[in-house]
């Protein structure tokens, strides 16, 4: 009897050695971005109802050019697109815009929201490390994102003019409804009795844009050898098996920012090439929506849901026609285009005007 429990002892502490290596603060630290999140839309929600007289007269967002080119640009000014879809969602809530420039805007915030990646890039470069693979990750985000994104956009407002997802029906149920109103409509309440209404936009555009940096902060740090990814580096080489990736990790995460980090270590150890990115990003770019339907459920609007679903249906069949038909002269295309981008500085420096002018002429429609 006595060995049997001396055969345990390593077992156990092995095990308690693992308990001890979870980092339990970051179960409160998720209830609390969560918190924060549905705090932050409850807020945007009623300030975006004082912004229909500033949206209507001086930005004059009122057809799905503007919108697109408006989307864009807020995504590169908070660089995040998240927030910007977020904002979109309450705009639509509030009466501001209809279903198709909600469409059009949060199409835009994905153009932008790639930004911060090749930002990423560019002080890296500053710091002296070789521009080409600096950028390349940034380059790629962008060009993914766009190549695919853009023709989504046709198919979704096509799909969103047909109402096709007009009978989706995701609530949020009475008891969380009820419960997100006992909780946060006496915080707006005690803010209005300080603070404008318009203000509360603002304030929650801050709020969610902290909620989201917390909710980074859960996520688990792996390393290469603690996730294993060094074993299977022959799956990289299946554009399918790295688009379910790219899919599954920014499902979990809800954030592009943070599985385009992952792939950081992968690359640097030669794991994974260029092309092995780009249907990585394109999953990515199907399940990004994920925070952006939950915060359409957390409102309660039903022609929100349609149209985040519009968004995700379109970009998820483009991408996948891609994979299944052309893929192979698409990543040609695409990493040719890399390279004459980052062969010369003009190259560089056309493509960077490029992709800031377009929203801005987008906008002035």
């Amino acid at each position: 009897m006595r060995e049997r429990l001396m055969g345990k002892r390593p077992f156990q502490t092995g095990k308690l050695e693992k308990l001890k290596q979870i980092s339990w603060y970051k179960i409160p630290l998720f209830v609390v971005s969560l918190f924060l999140f549905i705090l932050a839309i409850t807020l945007m929600k009623d300030g975006a109802k004082a912004l229909i007289p500033l949206i209507q007269n001086s930005l004059r967002l009122n057809n799905p050019i503007n919108t697109l080119g408006f989307g864009w640009l807020f995504a590169y000014l908070v660089m995040s697109g998240s927030p910007v879809a977020a904002a979109a969602l309450t705009f639509l809530d509030a009466g501001v815009m209809d279903m198709a420039n909600t469409f059009t805007m949060i199409t835009g915030s994905r153009l932008g929201s790639s930004f911060i990646v090749l930002f990423i890039g560019f002080v890296y470069v500053v710091r002296g490390r070789n521009r080409a693979t600096s950028l390349d990750m940034g380059l790629l985000s962008l060009t993914v994102t766009a190549s695919t994104h853009i023709p989504a956009l046709f198919l979704g407002a096509y799909l969103l003019r047909l109402g096709v997802f007009e009978s989706v029906n995701i609530q949020a149920g009475g008891l969380i409804t009820s419960l997100t109103e006992f909780v946060f409509d006496p915080i707006v309440a005690f803010l209005l009795a300080y603070l404008p209404r318009w203000s509360l936009f603002i304030i929650g555009m801050l709020v969610i844009m902290f909620s989201f940096s917390l909710f980074d902060r859960c996520l688990p740090q792996m390393t290469l050898k603690e996730s294993h990814v060094g074993k299977m580096s022959t799956f990289v080489y299946r554009p399918a098996i790295m688009f379910l990736l790219g899919g599954f990790v920014t499902m979990i995460s809800m954030s592009v920012s943070v599985s385009l980090s992952l792939l950081v270590p992968l690359s640097a150890r030669g794991l994974v090439r260029r092309e092995n990115v780009i249907p990585y990003i394109m999953g990515a770019g199907v399940t990004t929506f994920i925070d952006t339907l939950f915060a359409a459920v957390v409102m309660n609007n039903q022609q929100a849901v349609a149209v985040v679903m519009a968004e995700m249906v379109a970009v998820t069949v483009v991408s996948l026609l891609m994979l299944l038909t052309f893929y192979r002269r698409y990543e040609r295309t695409t990493l040719l285009f890399i390279s004459w981008v980052t062969a010369r500085n003009r190259n560089l420096a056309i493509f960077m005007v490029t992709i800031f002018v377009i929203p801005i002429l987008l906008l002035l429609i």
